[in-house]
């Protein structure tokens, strides 16, 4: 009868030690939440200038062949769809043969010739779609 009573009584948990393994948990989340958060507002940024790169690297390959930049007008659509007057044009350029929006869904921000001492300048304006900020905001540009 002894041993029916002991394997009674050491069944499951007791409320306390589930209200400690809750709070436990509450303090890593409070402690580690807002750790994942920052780095994941900081994935955008990484991803933007990634892509900025990419489009940097495609805009070069579009000089070589045509001989120039693509003019502001023509825009980054110069990279999958040949300009009017550009014979020499061997594109597409971009691997999917779309232009990718930024992180945020807006367009990338394209001027050639630059006005930051480049041959163009490439930019997004970050999750406000607005000019200037911080954080995730904060313009992602090429010139830096």
């Amino acid at each position: 009868m002894r041993h029916k009573d002991h394997f009674r009584h050491s069944r499951g948990f007791t409320l306390i030690e589930l209200l400690v393994v809750l709070v436990i948990l509450g303090l890593l989340a409070g402690l580690v939440g807002p750790q994942v958060m920052k780095y994941l507002g900081g994935a955008n940024t990484k991803t933007a200038k990634l892509q900025i790169e990419d489009f940097s690297t495609a805009l070069d390959a579009f000089r070589l062949d045509v001989g120039r930049y693509p003019a502001t007008n023509e825009g980054l659509q110069a990279l999958i769809a040949p300009p009017g007057g550009a014979t020499r044009w061997n594109g597409p350029y971009l691997r999917k043969n779309i232009i990718p929006k930024d992180p945020w869904g807006n367009d990338y921000q394209y001027r050639s010739p630059g006005q930051h001492g480049g041959a163009f300048d490439l930019y997004s304006l970050g999750a406000d779609n607005a000019e200037g900020g911080d954080g995730e905001n904060q313009d992602v540009v090429s010139w830096q």
